[in-house]
């Protein structure tokens, strides 16, 4: 026997994800452009996803999850550097990462931590890809939906001496967007279905007659971005058909990753996430693409799955940022060390005590820049019981909705008077988290970010 052949003999008897500590594998798995409310999990009953069900099942699954920013290029950078896109220069797609934030990035912290990182699918910070070996990742398989899965488990079956962060990075069902522009799908058609087969469109498919005028401009303007102006309601039932199937496209890819994890019990120390880049607006308020600050576009899915299972089967109401938390929580995850600055507020006591009265922030924000060179800048502040909006320009630019009893926001409390006192509060919420970080801001709004802090809003 040469040895090689020895070589081989001895490792085929070891087990594939050997661990030379105990701190936890990660595995985060994430889709691009998926609500919150696009699972069957969450009771929709328009799609099947089963694998999604089954890290549900499994794990903790949080319902008040938000996006930092409901676009892909300044949601991922803020994952991936713990700081809100502004911050970074990173409000729009295609703005490259500054050179001296890249040091501090997660993979390479997270690397420093004694971990092997490895990258698969979908980057966009800044490039569609990852280059190989760069912000501390191995790159394992390029922004492809196709034989991203398989990659996935190819590095799954390799012997492992140190434990691993693993990113599988999808890009359905973002295909949606290509789907209105009447293009081909990156990724593979999805067939067209009679309309006797299709959904029918949302209870909240209409605006409500005090939604934020800029909407409808930003719609005007940006017709590529937004070619539904001129939708039918059966125009909205094959868009969200065709959405429902791109959903469950991924899912099939994402189970092939489970199935995986459970033949190799990698449950044992591996704490999977499960989350999406930001939402689509799947026609509610006759929205399609990302941008607006709806709730379809941006509370996302948030699943986490212990080692062992722990908690499974958990829903908790606690309201977190994808962006911001995610670091920190991968980074306590890891022992890696924190940037002293960061204001991220892990997850990861949550999780795993799986209390729903447990503390843990009192808001969080979501900020946009609309996309494909909109004019339009915007924040939204989600607080336990009210959700409010203000964008930087036009007609009832400012937005309240009790999220609780009024989940599809059709009611703008914002210009009753009855509600002025949590109008206030929630305006002087969203100064007080502007002045926390904008102070180093070099964004070209700082001038209006100044003015937000000293005048009040106008209410027209």
């Amino acid at each position: 026997m040469t040895n090689q052949q020895l070589l081989l003999s001895v490792t085929t008897m070891l087990p594939l994800a050997v661990q030379a500590s105990q701190k936890p594998n990660i595995i985060y798995i994430m889709t691009d452009q998926q609500s919150a409310l696009a699972m069957s999990c969450m009771g929709n009953g328009d799609l099947h996803t089963p694998n999604m069900d089954r890290l549900a099942k499994n794990g903790v699954t949080f319902a008040n999850a938000y996006c930092s920013a409901p676009l892909s290029g300044p949601s991922r950078a803020s994952m991936f550097t713990g700081y809100s896109s502004h911050e970074l220069g990173m409000e729009s797609n295609g703005k490259p990462m500054p050179e001296h934030i890249k040091a501090q990035s997660l993979g390479i912290l997270v690397k420093n931590a004694g971990y092997e990182c490895a990258y698969a699918g979908k980057w966009h910070v800044h490039t569609a890809s990852l280059p190989d070996q760069e912000f501390g990742f191995k790159t394992l398989h390029p922004h492809a939906d196709k034989g991203l899965a398989e990659a996935c488990i190819a590095f799954l079956q390799q012997i492992h001496n140190r434990p691993f962060f693993l990113v599988a990075s999808f890009d359905n069902p973002h295909n949606i967007c290509e789907y209105a522009r009447e293009q081909d799908l990156p990724h593979g058609d999805i067939p067209q279905a009679p309309l006797e087969e299709c959904p029918g469109v949302p209870a909240n498919f209409a605006r409500n007659p005090h939604d934020a005028d800029i909407i409808t401009y930003e719609k005007e303007k940006n017709v590529s971005a937004y070619p539904t102006r001129y939708y039918t309601a059966d125009d909205w039932k094959h868009y969200r058909y065709t959405y429902f199937r791109l959903v469950e496209k991924i899912d099939a890819e994402i189970g092939k990753i489970v199935d995986e994890i459970e033949k190799q019990n990698l449950w044992k120390n591996t704490v999977v996430i499960f989350t999406s880049d930001h939402g689509d607006g799947m026609g509610a308020h006759h929205w399609n693409q990302k941008s607006a600050l709806y709730e379809e576009v941006v509370n996302i899915p948030l699943i986490v799955t212990l080692p062992e299972k722990k908690n499974a089967g958990t829903v908790l109401p606690q309201l977190i940022n994808n962006g911001l938390d995610f670091f920190t929580s991968v980074c306590e995850w890891t022992g890696a060390k924190l940037p002293a600055d960061n204001e991220g507020v892990s997850y990861k006591s949550l999780a795993e005590t799986a209390n729903p009265e447990m503390p843990h922030q009192p808001y969080v924000v979501t900020e946009t820049v609309f996309d494909k060179g909109g004019a339009t800048y915007g924040w939204m502040l989600r607080t336990a019981n009210y959700k409010y909006i203000i964008y930087d320009k036009g007609r009832y630019r400012e937005q309240l909705y009790d999220i609780k009893k009024d989940k599809g926001e059709m009611r703008n409390l914002a210009i009753e008077k009855k509600y002025e006192k949590e109008l206030n509060e929630h305006r002087f919420l969203l100064k007080e988290w502007i002045k926390k970080h904008h102070m180093k801001s070099n964004s070209p709004k700082a001038s209006w970010y100044g003015r937000v802090l000293k005048e009040p809003v106008d209410m027209k």
